[in-house]
């Protein structure tokens, strides 16, 4: 496969995303009190008890599809299957350090379960197809020509509480390091 087709490498020389304002103010914010649909069948609470590690991205790669046209010129767009992969590959970590890991994204549910199932995700992928989030606490977003999708961002919530915003995040691979840094 190459670098185009294999969502789990980040090809060279991808745009690095900017900051460009859109997470200011999230930090001391509550959580909406709401429930998402999940890809563990059930809908989940977005307000946890304890620590929350929301990780938001755009949309991963779906089998057999090509990555919408000019998806790697969209600074910030690749890196999802990474950037969850390395979230599953790091869960044990974080629960120790007493944190509740969820991924979110926009895109259809089925492709979110389809991929959870794939990657085995040892944790519920949220969805907000509604963008409820982006209407609530202003979570930024982008347009791929065809579907608005979530930017990439990460919330770490104490109680409800938004305490630390990581915004842009790049690379999205290595991206989990910062967390744990973060947790610790």
């Amino acid at each position: 496969m190459s670098s185009a087709s294999n969502w789990h490498e980040l090809p060279a020389n991808l745009p690095v995303p900017e900051d460009d304002g859109a997470a200011e103010g999230l930090e001391g914010r509550e959580l909406p009190d709401l429930e998402l649909a999940s890809t563990a069948g059930e809908p989940e609470p977005l307000r946890t008890d304890g620590t929350l590690v929301l990780y938001v991205y755009p949309a991963t790669g779906v089998p057999g599809q090509p990555l919408p046209e000019g998806w790697d010129d969209i600074p910030g767009a690749r890196g999802c299957t990474p950037e969850n992969c390395s979230f599953r590959d790091h869960a044990a970590e974080l629960a120790k350090l007493g944190a509740t890991v969820r991924g979110l994204a926009a895109q259809d549910l089925g492709e979110q379960r389809d991929f959870a199932e794939r990657e085995r995700m040892p944790y519920p992928l949220l969805n907000d197809a509604e963008l409820v989030l982006a209407n609530e606490l202003g979570l930024p977003t982008f347009s791929d020509g065809r579907r608005t999708l979530y930017k990439r961002i990460t919330l770490i919530a104490r109680d409800g509480r938004i305490e630390r915003v990581f915004y842009p995040v790049f690379p999205p691979d290595t991206h989990v390091s910062d967390v744990l840094a973060a947790l610790r």
